[in-house]
């Protein structure tokens, strides 16, 4: 641990001693584990120089490691609180049992600032983090964000972290079986929280602040910005996520059947309608329908559509029963309506009764800063599934990935690093020939424009010595697979001597045998 200058006094015996009999006072006091834990980080918060401070504990049904309690942290930032065992400071304290003191988090590779609430640049913070254990098991961690201060000062705050840790163990461990009950109307929308970019989490403010009421919410955005994901996520967040959630796709279905969808048919209604069928608005009763594409529904079904939402009733095709149904709508298009509604292609009055909350979600090109944390996001997600342990990406494939426009947003990074894995070699990282061509040449085009060659990278992907150690690995990675294994004909390639090339392969665990595996060589080492 460094030792950075001293800048805040330390806090004396008494104020200490003080803190914790109010420690155990809130933990002897009934009431919801998540308010006691959050009392004691207050408290904490006004005793020491602490900026924020967080519980989190591990999902017994999920394993994932969650912020459970928190003060100095907004709800959104919270949510984006998630670590899997040994990932981050956080995660690798749970994982091994053992605290570690981050004296200045700005030269931390393993501090990853997942919630995105500190501004590295400008604040000066150190890192304090201890596990939460129970029968030698660690259920948690406790971590504050604090002033930075000498190394004996954070080694004494370390020691009282320690005790109250213990303090909270029971109360973490009773924690545990209540942090999945929620997860099911949370998960969703914690992922869409998992963002750095502004103008997102506007868009995710302005899904909280809805998801809760009734209103009918109105989704703008391009295709393959996530629509349906956040449709599903302000469900999942409002008092109707216990009812269904029904999807349909407007686009999808001819107009002689997308009525019958929508509404249902009795048996005998038209040819081939041999039994009774409940449309869309009847299976969503008491839960939310989402309408996508609703821009390409034809002016006839329009009206139809007019009235149940003025109504909330319809009858079935070939029936006579109306239908009274409680449903809130929630639909979406890629289409300009206002212009269709100018054009006489859309009804006015309907655009109106859909309009009642528009949120516009985002392309991929306006939010830059989410392009890599989600390709990381989706690469380990398909690395996983493909029973691999792991997916990095290197640093030209970041830079790529920064360049390109994405014009298929979301969905289309998704698959582009579903692609990735699959090709990807065995040494777990994406390299540039593992991207489709469209991305070569928009990269190739982009270093026209700029000859310097720059890599223009998010301050948070890496720390320089990280960034250089990562380009070192992929050149020497890409010679090695270029000379089938042959350590000799990659050293040379690479301007270095045979000894000097054994050493980086060392340094990055590299082995010769698993490229001449790929070309079809013997295992025997030549040159």
């Amino acid at each position: 641990m460094t030792s950075p200058s001293p800048s805040v006094p330390s806090v004396d015996d008494a104020a200490k001693l003080l803190l914790l009999r109010d420690i155990a006072e809130i933990m002897r006091s009934p009431g919801k584990v998540r308010d006691a834990l959050e009392a004691v980080l207050d408290r904490l918060r006004r005793t020491l120089p602490v900026v924020r401070g967080s519980v989190t504990l591990i999902s017994p049904a999920t394993g994932e490691i969650r912020i459970e309690a928190s003060c100095g942290l907004k709800e959104a930032e919270r949510l984006r609180g998630r670590y899997e065992r040994g990932e981050g400071v956080t995660g690798r304290v749970i994982q091994t049992g053992q605290a570690m003191c981050v004296a200045d988090v700005s030269g931390e590779p393993l501090f990853l600032n997942r919630t995105g609430s500190r501004d590295l640049q400008h604040e000066a913070l150190s890192f304090l983090c201890v596990p939460i254990r129970i029968a030698g098991q660690s259920v948690g961690a406790l971590s504050v964000d604090r002033r930075v201060a000498d190394t004996p000062t954070l080694l004494a705050e370390m020691d009282l972290l320690h005790i109250i840790a213990t303090l909270l163990g029971h109360a973490a461990f009773e924690g545990q079986r209540f942090m999945d009950d929620t997860v099911s109307k949370a998960s969703t929308m914690a992922e869409l929280f998992h963002t750095s970019s502004a103008v997102m989490r506007h868009v995710l403010e302005q899904m909280e602040h809805v998801a809760h009421a009734g209103t009918t919410v109105f989704l703008q955005g391009e295709s393959g910005t996530g629509k349906e994901v956040a449709a599903r996520a302000i469900h999942a967040a409002s008092p109707r996520a216990s009812g269904p959630f029904i999807s349909l796709n407007c686009a999808a279905l001819p107009e002689n059947l997308i009525e019958s969808e929508m509404f249902g048919h009795e048996r005998g209604a038209f040819t081939g309608a041999t039994s009774l069928r409940k449309g869309r608005f009847e299976l969503a009763d008491g839960g939310t329908l989402f309408l996508d594409e609703v821009g390409e529904l034809s002016l006839p079904v329009q009206a139809k559509l007019l009235r149940v939402l003025q109504e909330r009733c319809f009858e079935r095709l070939g029936g006579t029963h109306t239908h009274h149904v409680d449903v809130r709508i929630i639909a979406a298009t890629n289409r300009d309506l206002e212009s269709m509604v100018e054009s006489g292609d859309y009804r006015r009055d309907l655009f109106y009764r859909l309009n009642v909350f528009p949120i516009r979600l985002p392309a991929l090109r306006e939010r830059k800063d989410d392009i890599l944390p989600l390709a990381s996001r989706f690469a380990q997600r398909f690395a996983r599934a493909n029973g691999r342990e792991d997916a990095r990406l290197s640093l030209a494939v970041m830079d790529m990935l920064q360049r390109y426009d994405w014009p298929g947003n979301v969905r289309e990074l998704e698959n582009v690093m579903e692609r990735a894995v699959l090709l990807m070699d065995r040494e777990d990282i994406i390299l540039p020939q593992h991207l489709p061509l469209s991305l070569h040449g928009e990269y190739r085009a982009a270093q026209e424009v700029t000859p310097e060659h720059c890599c223009v990278l998010p301050a948070h992907a890496a720390t320089l010595p990280q960034r250089v150690a990562e380009l070192e690995r992929s050149c020497i990675v890409e010679a090695l697979a270029a000379s089938g294994g042959h350590m000799g004909k990659a050293a040379q390639a690479l301007g270095l001597t045979d000894r000097i090339m054994g050493l980086r392969m060392r340094k990055y665990n590299l082995h010769y045998q698993s490229f001449r595996t790929k070309a079809g060589l013997s295992g025997k080492k030549t040159s």
